[in-house]
């Protein structure tokens, strides 16, 4: 009888520690997830800026690109009109003259 209840105080002994040691393991694997889980949020807002950066950028060169078309354009427009604005004004002079 004293042997059974020896036994049966060792096989609880046995089965406290090994719930122990079950918990504790979960214990740090969830301060695992949750170190992974900051470090996924960090690097997505990293991530986040970059693009922004990125969008910046190619924002800026997209507007100095346009930007020096429509200048272009505008001094091409503005030299045609001279042009033709001096052709006339001989055609004129050229007609208005005494013969």
């Amino acid at each position: 009888m004293l042997m059974r209840i020896a036994q049966r105080v060792l096989l609880t002994i046995m089965l406290g520690v090994a719930m122990s040691l079950v918990g504790m393991a979960q214990d740090s694997s969830a301060k695992q997830d949750m170190h992974s889980a900051g470090q996924d949020m960090k690097s997505a807002g990293h991530d986040t800026a970059n693009a922004a950066k990125h969008t910046g950028r190619a924002t800026k060169k997209t507007a100095k690109k346009s930007g020096r078309a429509v200048k272009r354009t505008s001094k091409k427009a503005t030299n045609k009109a001279a042009r033709k604005t001096r052709q006339t004004s001989r055609k004129v002079e050229n007609n208005t003259q005494p013969q």
